[in-house]
């Protein structure tokens, strides 16, 4: 932003005003650049679609033992019935909703959390940043899961919101320690130093003037939380921790556990929901490609090289 000067008003300019659809734009052009995070965009967007029209996909209620027991893949049931007649093609659409409840709050809440604390933190210095940093540094060297089912068990049957509550709280300091360290390296540079001559107040500089620089950052941190978010929800629905009566891919894995699947001839049964939520967190691994080339410079210099190299050699043939 423009120093305001004697008699003249301030001006802002195009690239001040609107950081944040600068950082948009780059990582529009990384998805469309990368093929691993295109892969995962589609990937992602098939399973949104999924949960949004699940009806329309599987036309069998997902809890309705309707049907004979263990019957075998067919046209009528594309992944058979399990062990109470239930279909599991049924359950799997249906449970996909639940999953990315949980990935998309949890990774939004977590990143969230983690932007307010360590932001802040790297902003302010002082006697906040020591304040923040202890607590950062105590969740950082407790083990999540240890804790995750210490405190499922604890609340008396994890309902979906009871996850989503004890995963957010315990899983946001790694971020907050990246994205401090982040904000460590810009809160000296120019921009910020003007807004602090004009005066503006420092949530104001945090949010509208530092955050926009972090976006790449922001995303990625955001995928990984989400990831995470699954994984740590279907685990603690198959061991028990979980509400069993949710439909959902790890409360899925829990009944087929609970039924010998494996041992009873109902192999789909365990491996459709574990292998759902392996391309799950495919698609927001590879989607974290293109991410790391915009928030890490050390790897587009790389790619420009061998880009570089290639162009010499098919000029050279």
């Amino acid at each position: 932003m423009a120093l305001p000067v004697a008699g003249v008003p301030a001006t802002e300019t195009p690239a001040a005003q609107a950081p944040a659809a600068h950082g948009l734009a780059r990582i529009g052009r990384a998805v469309r650049r990368n093929r691993k995070a295109t892969v995962g965009s589609v990937l992602l967007l098939i399973f949104i679609l999924i949960a949004l029209f699940p009806g329309v996909i599987a036309h069998d209620s997902p809890t309705q033992d309707a049907y004979a027991p263990q019957l075998g893949v067919s046209t009528a049931h594309l992944l058979g019935t399990n062990h109470y007649g239930q279909d599991l093609f049924s359950q799997l659409v249906y449970g996909t909703r639940n999953v990315l409840i949980i990935a998309f709050v949890v990774g939004l809440a977590t990143t969230t959390i983690a932007v307010l604390i360590g932001v802040a933190a790297a902003y302010l210095g002082g006697m906040a940043d020591s304040s923040l940093n202890v607590v950062t540094d105590v969740l950082l060297v407790i083990p999540i899961f240890p804790l995750l089912i210490v405190i499922a068990a604890y609340a008396h049957g994890g309902t979906t919101l009871v996850l989503i509550a004890a995963i957010t709280v315990t899983s946001w300091s790694y971020t907050a320690r990246q994205l401090r360290s982040q904000a460590l390296t810009v809160r000296r540079r120019d921009f910020l130093e003007a807004a602090r001559v004009r005066g503006e107040r420092p949530l104001y500089i945090i949010l509208v003037e530092l955050i926009p620089t972090m976006t790449s950052l922001l995303v990625a941190a955001f995928l990984t939380n989400a990831l995470y978010a699954v994984l740590f929800a279907s685990s603690l629905q198959f061991i028990g921790l979980g509400d069993p009566n949710t439909v959902s891919w790890g409360t899925t894995l829990y009944w087929a556990q609970n039924n010998a699947a494996l041992q009873t001839g109902e192999p789909l049964w365990a491996i459709a929901p574990g292998a759902c939520i392996a391309v799950l967190g495919a698609a927001f691994a590879l989607l974290n490609y293109a991410f790391d080339e915009i928030g890490n410079p050390a790897l587009r210099p790389v790619r420009k090289v061998r880009q570089k190299k290639g162009e010499q050699q098919r000029a050279g043939e």
